[in-house]
């Protein structure tokens, strides 16, 4: 009987507690939004100085596209969340 309460208690724990951790990757992810957001406005800035080589603008656009992709993913990921959040 006393396995049983402990089990029950913990589930209870554990179910509390996951929201906070569901929360705290959203603002993760706002960060790296942030940061991409930053990295982006910089490749922007030297694509129109135009001084770079090929292989380098290159490079830095596949990075850029890279970059766009994984905030597309994270935005459909939290989007998904939030659906489940609001059933």
């Amino acid at each position: 009987m006393r396995r049983l309460l402990k089990g029950i208690a913990i589930a209870l724990a554990l179910g509390f507690a996951l929201p906070v951790f569901a929360q705290s990757n959203r603002v993760n992810d706002k960060a790296k939004d942030v940061r991409d957001s930053a990295k982006n406005a910089a490749d922007d800035a030297q694509d129109k100085l135009g001084t770079d080589s090929g292989a380098k603008k290159a490079k830095r656009h596949a990075k850029k596209k890279i970059r766009n992709a994984r905030k597309a993913a994270r935005d459909t990921k939290n989007d998904a969340k939030d659906k489940m959040d609001n059933k």
